[in-house]
């Protein structure tokens, strides 16, 4: 049995408010892929290129708002990013409704969605090491785990459903919508912010050491730097394959959008058993065996998709090789989370997730464009081969020692509320 016990009435609203937020994100998977492959008949160079620009272009603009964010409150920088993104989002059924949209409005958007979502996701988890002791850190990501495969399951079915009733914008608005109430939660988790480590005037600037300073947390901590390079390789290289996976499988294979959907769908499963051991496995085994592991496994997966045929055993070897992939990123990524956020001090959270999440993404933009190049040239079953065999290298980017010792302090933790969440 997973950890029950409570975190608090505050994490309780912030835990609804990414409940919701991820639900309305799941329900619209992939749904720019496939409004540019249905709507604007885009091929897979421009399906790519959606995937890469966007992300890319976002990663950079977010750069400077790590050390920005730092020195403010986090609840209202994550309330504001929240409504931009409801905003920009809501603008693609408006341009679509009056018959003109266009491709290079879904790049703006989103350019505009990844910069908010690292702007966010820095700034949460600099909150979220705030408001739960150290030793909770563990439950309470794999709560937000479990929470985010439990959606991916039931999402992209539904978000699929909806699409083939209502038409291809119909989870772009729920994911608007899913942001709005989002922002509402996060407002109301009320009590008292802690205040900013290093308080600056408004005006101030950050200046270009405070911009690289997340980098150099990452690269000069031994347990931090091989973990970074390995997770970036490892995502880009998934996500990397899925562009040419969409279009060999809705557009050459002929599986009907719900279909692809489906196939994603039902392996979530895994994430959510995965996060549901995961404190129980670190119990067990302890936190280093565990993330190796998991590491490792997590790598073996891909290849199989390569594989993939028409008809039911297309889409059977689909769920069974994601499901496998799945179960192990939900067992990885809660200890990593936590593994991450103890080695950090507490004054540079945000810059250093910040950094990680914008070289992430800058990492898989780049990595999907080619892969979106390649898939154009030699046909998109090579790109996905391609891309499952160099996955099968990246555990040896994996630490092969366990630095135990955390970098900073603990927290001292906000007083929480004990009748909920």
């Amino acid at each position: 049995m997973a950890d029950r016990r409570s975190l608090g009435r505050r994490f309780g609203w912030l835990w609804g408010a990414y409940a919701v937020s991820t639900a309305g994100t799941w329900l619209a998977f992939d749904a720019f892929a496939l409004i540019a492959v249905l709507v604007l008949d885009a091929g897979p160079a421009q399906v790519s290129l959606l995937a890469a620009a966007g992300p890319a272009v976002g990663a950079v603009v977010s750069v400077p708002l790590g050390p920005w964010v730092e020195v403010r409150r986090k609840r209202p920088v994550m309330v504001a990013t929240d409504l931009v993104r409801c905003v920009v989002l809501l603008s693609v059924p408006v341009a679509f409704a009056l018959g003109r949209l266009s491709f290079g409005q879904l790049l703006l958007v989103s350019v505009a969605v990844a910069a908010s979502d690292i702007t966010f996701n820095a700034a949460a988890g600099a909150f979220l090491k705030e408001l739960v002791p150290r030793r909770d850190l563990l439950v309470a990501n794999g709560r937000f785990e479990a929470t985010n495969w439990t959606a991916s399951m039931v999402g992209p079915p539904l978000g699929g459903a909806a699409i083939g009733v209502f038409g291809p914008v119909t989870t772009v608005v729920a994911d608007a919508v899913s942001y709005l109430l989002s922002a509402l939660g996060i407002r109301a988790i009320g009590g008292h912010d802690k205040r900013p480590v290093r308080p600056v005037p408004v005006a101030a600037r950050p200046r270009a050491g405070d911009l690289l300073d997340g980098w150099r947390h990452i690269l000069a901590d031994p347990g931090l730097r091989p973990l970074f390079f390995n997770t970036v390789l490892n995502n880009a290289l998934i996500m990397a394959a899925s562009p040419p996976l969409l279009v060999l499988m809705v557009d050459h294979l002929r599986f009907e959008p719900w279909q692809y959907a489906l196939a994603f769908a039902v392996p979530c499963t895994g994430g959510l058993l995965g996060s549901r051991l995961a404190p129980r496995l670190v119990t067990r085994f302890g936190r280093h065996r565990v993330l190796l592991t998991s590491g490792v496994l997590r790598a073996c997966w891909s290849l199989g998709l390569a594989f993939v045929g028409p008809g039911t055993a297309g889409l059977v070897l689909v769920m069974v090789v994601e499901f496998g992939l799945i179960a192990c990123c939900g067992v990885f990524n809660p200890v990593f989370a936590t593994y991450r956020l103890e080695r950090t001090p507490a004054d540079r959270v945000t810059r250093t997730l910040a950094a990680w999440s914008a070289t992430g993404k800058a990492t898989t933009a780049a990595v999907t464009a080619l892969w979106g190049l390649l898939a154009g040239m030699t046909g998109p079953r090579t790109a996905i081969a391609l891309a499952g065999a160099l996955l099968l290298a990246t555990p040896l980017l994996l630490p092969r020692r366990d630095d135990t010792p955390a970098t900073g302090p603990e927290p001292t933790p906000v007083r929480l509320e004990r009748d909920g969440g």
